[in-house]
């Protein structure tokens, strides 16, 4: 299709079909590499078999111990791309993050959730742009808006939607007492052409306002920003990331459009109800994992039971071992005590 001179004649259709092919390509060469390191890995095990010397079939068990390490890593995440079956779990990601009550407390956390999820989609070469953000007024974020570009974007991050629940001492008391912090995490699949959603004129209102962040001199001078409120479901999206507010209307009806398909999909799968007893309040109860500072350290997932005492990792965006447990079904012991 893509040798076709007439290839590039529709400009949407061509852009759909090369991210379809480098999708195909990439998971064609995760494939080759691992049988081409397992193919190693055999040759290892002849040379082996074959060597009498004790000292050189030892250097070769050695090397080979590590090509198996390596292997096994690969085979992962060759495996947990395979789990992303759904149509929209190759796409791009939207993600908001909305600080729950508790004031300067839950604006820091909300920050360093930010911070964990930039850090997450660095590691798995993600492209991350922010297309929204609010500022706390004295420190940290009471929300925030970025998309996620990379192959299964969405399919790594869908199940972090929820409530994220903090434990630790404030930094911002001074009598150092313990403070407990919400912040809750949405993920959108990002729509593209091949999904029709539409939107009636009529039923959307369109603000501009100046951008509140510091981009220059173009971006605080002009009424760039834009917010859309869609009328009929009370959904308000918000862009600013561009100096250009024809750029900022259109990503933000990209994520309003996102936004309706996944409202529909819930009615349509009849699982609103379990979405919103998923996320919930951003409050005491409803939160999907815990990261506990104090009095001990510890970062434990209610609906899997996957946990880590590295907390400190986690908050640097490895997130590896939940999203797996996620993605292959793990269930939380029926007999274990959550941490409240």
């Amino acid at each position: 299709m893509m040798a076709d001179p007439a290839f590039w004649n529709s400009q949407e259709k061509a852009r759909a079909t090369s991210s379809e092919a480098a999708t195909i390509k990439t998971k064609l060469e995760n494939y080759q590499k691992l049988s081409s390191q397992i193919g190693d890995l055999q040759a290892y095990q002849e040379l082996m078999a074959a060597e009498t010397n004790a000292d050189e079939r030892a250097n070769l068990e050695k090397e080979a111990h590590n090509e198996f390490h390596s292997i096994n890593k690969r085979f992962t995440d060759f495996e947990l791309s395979l789990l992303l079956s759904r149509p929209e779990d190759g796409k791009n990601a939207i993600l908001s993050i909305h600080a729950g009550a508790g004031g300067t407390e839950a604006h820091d956390w909300a920050d360093m959730l930010l911070r964990m999820f930039r850090r997450y989609c660095e590691r798995h070469d993600f492209e991350v742009s922010i297309t929204d953000i609010l500022q706390g007024e004295s420190a940290g974020i009471k929300s925030a808006t970025f998309l996620v570009k990379g192959i299964n974007a969405y399919g790594y991050l869908k199940n972090e939607r929820g409530v994220h629940r903090l434990v630790r001492i404030s930094p911002f008391d001074s009598n150092a007492r313990r403070h407990t912090s919400f912040a809750s995490l949405d993920v959108l699949a990002e729509l593209d052409d091949t999904i029709q959603i539409e939107i009636l004129d009529k039923d959307i209102r369109i603000d501009t306002y100046r951008s509140s962040g510091a981009g220059g001199q173009h971006v605080n001078k002009t009424d760039s920003a834009v917010r859309i409120t869609h009328l009929p479901t009370g959904i308000v999206v918000a862009c600013q990331n561009e100096r250009s507010q024809i750029k900022n209307r259109v990503t933000g009806m990209r994520i309003l459009k996102s936004r309706l398909y996944e409202l529909e999909m819930d009615k349509k799968r009849a699982e609103i109800e379990r979405h919103y007893s998923e996320k919930g309040d951003i409050a005491f109860g409803m939160h999907i994992r815990s990261y506990v500072l104090q009095p001990y350290q510890l970062v434990k997932d209610r609906r899997t039971g996957e946990q880590t005492s590295n907390v400190q990792a986690v908050l640097d965006g490895d997130l590896d071992a939940f999203v797996e447990a996620m993605l292959k079904g793990k269930k939380a012991g029926a007999g274990e005590a959550d941490l409240e």
